[in-house]
């Protein structure tokens, strides 16, 4: 992942299959599939560079990047009422970063309504969060302040992912890059036990099975059954680069994107998988939202895009500039 790209907002813009490669943004145009769009009216600039997590609050709406430049707030006053708890929020109409320290969020994830955490490097000239690596990090406030967790100044997680144990507590998974390691927390991040050593891209938990956990590697889509002690190859799974695991209104099935950018779905639990829509070029993040659709998001070579069709159309939130 070593592109750098300089998002920017993009107005009203839905894009479909077949449109050209790049765009860098787009003129209002109705809020349906479009044949095609052009850039002349962007109006905000931001530098996010490297997009890593993506996710979104499902008790407000509040849709957030966790990036190269810190955490910020994603417009969504682009799209229906389909989405999370509503209609979006129309005052905020451009990305807008958080009022926490700057770091680079390499892991982020909205853990539980409310409730935001992180892992990466603290940015230059800031002593809030410990050099090198800022552990597992958490916040309550819309990322507007941070609270060390566990492991501050040790482990920078690569990615991160949470979900509800029977006990209330929240079990989370973070993969430590450097170690090339799983780790794994019952008890909301505070102490770790260590999983299976694997070369990892992407993770996801089961929020309907906490003990269960995807992974994709360069061989292919792993699951482990045992909250993340050991792994095996999921053998009729599409080689898959991102995933998510849908929540069980959306059927509870893995939604994954391959290195080429095509989505693939199951619509049920251990379902068989179809292909959906794609993205532009690589991928650099997914998250399943959901709502009374089942709405993703993900970043690519446009910029922030959502989709609630798996792919086959996209609105594009914020834009990416070349």
């Amino acid at each position: 992942m070593t592109s750098r790209r300089t998002i920017r907002l993009c107005g009203t813009c839905v894009i479909t299959l077949g449109l050209a490669a790049v765009l860098a943004g787009c003129t209002p145009a109705p809020a349906a599939p479009a044949t095609g769009a052009t850039d002349t009216d962007a109006t905000t600039t931001a530098a996010f560079e490297h997009i890593h997590g993506l996710g979104a609050d499902p008790s407000t709406g509040a849709t957030y990047a966790g990036t190269h430049q810190g955490v910020w707030q994603i417009p969504t006053d682009l799209l229906p009422d389909t989405y999370l708890t509503g209609a979006p929020d129309a005052a905020l109409t451009g990305p807008t970063p958080s009022d926490g320290p700057a770091f680079d969020a390499m892991g982020f994830t909205v853990a539980a309504p409310g409730l935001l955490l992180a892992s990466g490097h603290p940015g230059s000239g800031q002593s809030t969060l410990k050099a090198p690596n800022v552990g597992l990090i958490s916040s309550e406030d819309a990322a507007s302040t941070w609270t060390n967790v566990s492991l501050a100044g040790e482990t920078d997680f690569h990615d991160l992912d949470a979900v509800a144990l029977e006990s209330g507590a929240l079990r989370v998974y973070g993969y430590d890059a450097a170690a090339g390691t799983v780790s794994i927390s019952d008890d909301d991040g505070a102490s770790w036990s260590s999983g299976a050593a694997a070369s990892l891209r992407d993770l996801a938990a089961d929020p309907a099975d906490p003990d269960q956990v995807f992974a994709t590697t360069e061989n292919g889509l792993v699951r482990s059954d045992d909250a993340g002690r050991t792994f095996g190859p999921v053998s009729d799974a599409p080689m898959l680069y991102l995933i998510d695991v849908q929540d069980t209104t959306a059927g509870g099935g893995v939604v994954g994107i391959s290195p080429e950018g095509v989505v693939w779905y199951q619509a049920t639990r251990s379902g068989i998988w179809t292909r959906g829509g794609q993205t532009e070029g690589t991928p650099e993040a997914l998250a399943f939202v959901g709502g009374s659709e089942p709405w993703l998001l993900a970043a690519d070579g446009r910029g922030v895009v959502a989709s609630d069709d798996f792919g086959l159309t996209w609105t594009v939130l914020v834009a990416a500039e070349a």
